[in-house]
């Protein structure tokens, strides 16, 4: 829509060198002047320019208005020399202009610094401080509340075993004495007058140094089919053991068939003259001598016997078993 004060030339009417030519002149075209605009005449548009200053704030300038004569340097203009406190009567507020202006407050952008005039965001660095000074709090209350259901756990298994005043201490499943497998196990060991004689053989004490009970020793080893068996029980498990074997020989070397569970062993019972006694000394020929059994766990029956093979002029004193098949 044109505006209503457009006039009722036509822009291409509106020469603003009309005045320079014949034509327009003879139409009324005048130079310009402080109170119009220039080329040819007519209602005036409001697209025509205006001097810088010449409208006043708050003010709507009539149409040929002279604008306000402009004040020397440091000089104040004419119009504000009015006493103090009292209204500006050039001013007027902005809501009176045309548009009007706007009535709500915009919120500000700067932050909290107070100044500079240069807009900020939200404070972050605040905000993140005191996120982690709850994260810190939380943290701190957790550790309390554990080491305080530690100690109240301690206190209770204390209490717990607290021996109650005047009573005996019971004994708790974890401190039954208990033989570990690795512990060494102590295997039997017997005099020979407790074995089972056969064959012509008998106890005596006659021949000083033997170490059984009472001196007591077997004797009359001294021809084919003479034996000794001994029952032995609380053998631990299936292995090779050592059979040790205390004798006296009269100075001469002698040895023996070793059976066990009715097997004969490989290698017989070395009764060696090691005291290097004289012949026929008994009381100088005590010593000992070993041999390796195969034996199984529980009972065994070990039998030293005089076969056809064999040289059997001995005493018998003690028997013992070792783990192991060395001597």
């Amino acid at each position: 829509m044109a505006p209503a004060d457009n006039g009722a030339s036509t822009p291409e009417d509106d020469d603003p060198f009309g005045y320079l030519y014949a034509d327009g002149q003879a139409a009324g075209a005048t130079p310009p002047s402080g109170g119009g605009g220039y080329g040819y005449p007519g209602p005036r548009s409001y697209h025509q320019v205006r001097p810088v200053g010449e409208r006043q704030y708050g003010q709507q300038p009539q149409y040929g208005q002279q604008p306000a004569p402009t004040a020397a340097y440091g000089q104040a203009p004419a119009q504000q020399t009015q006493a103090y406190g009292q209204p500006n009567a050039h001013y007027s507020a902005p809501e009176t202009l045309p548009g009007g202006a706007p009535t709500t407050v915009t919120p500000s952008m700067r932050g909290g610094d107070g100044g500079g005039g240069r807009g900020r965001g939200p404070n972050t660095k605040g905000l993140l401080i005191g996120a982690l000074a709850v994260v810190a709090a939380v943290v701190i209350g957790i550790g309390v509340a554990v080491l305080g259901g530690d100690n109240k756990g301690d206190n209770k298994g204390a209490d717990a075993g607290a021996t109650p005043s005047g009573g005996s201490q019971s004994v708790q499943p974890s401190q039954t004495a208990t033989k570990k497998a690795d512990e060494p196990v102590d295997l039997p060991k017997t005099d020979a007058k407790t074995l089972k004689l056969d064959g012509g053989t008998s106890t005596a004490s006659t021949v000083p140094g033997a170490k059984a009970d009472g001196g007591v020793y077997v004797q009359g080893f001294n021809q084919v089919g003479a034996t000794l068996t001994w029952t032995v029980n609380g053998i631990p498990k299936d292995g090779t053991y050592s059979l040790r074997v205390n004798y006296g020989v009269p100075g001469k070397d002698a040895n023996a068939t070793i059976t066990v569970n009715g097997k004969a062993q490989t290698r017989p019972l070395n009764m060696t003259n090691f005291a290097g006694a004289k012949e026929g000394d008994w009381e100088k020929g005590w010593t000992n001598t070993w041999a390796a059994v195969q034996l199984s766990k529980g009972t065994n029956a070990i039998t030293i016997s005089c076969g056809q093979d064999n040289q059997c002029d001995a005493n018998f004193d003690q028997m013992w078993l070792v783990k192991g098949g060395n001597g």
